[in-house]
C-alpha cells in the first residue's frame, strides 16, 4: 500500500505510526507529540483531537499519510 492510500484512514494506524503532511511534509511523530498543539509525547495520531491540524501549514488530518518504514 502506498502512503497516499492512507489519507483519512485513522483506524488502520498503529500507535507508533509516524504521519506526514501531504501539503508541507511536516512529520507527526507520536514519540515527540506536538508542542504547538500541546499534545504530549506518546500520543498516537489516531488519538489526536478531532480539531488537530498540521502545526506547520494548518492542513486537516485527512491530508496526512503514513510514513513508510524499513520493516515493510
Amino acid at each position: 500500500m502506498s502512503g497516499f492510500e492512507n489519507f483519512g484512514k485513522r483506524a488502520t494506524l498503529s500507535d507508533e505510526d509516524r504521519m506526514e503532511c501531504g501539503i508541507c511534509w511536516h512529520v507527526y511523530d507520536p514519540a515527540a507529540g506536538d508542542p504547538v498543539w500541546q499534545i504530549p509525547p506518546g500520543t498516537p495520531f489516531s488519538r489526536l483531537p478531532d480539531d488537530w491540524r498540521c502545526p506547520n501549514c494548518d492542513a486537516p488530518q485527512e491530508k496526512f499519510m503514513r510514513v513508510g518504514g524499513d520493516d515493510g
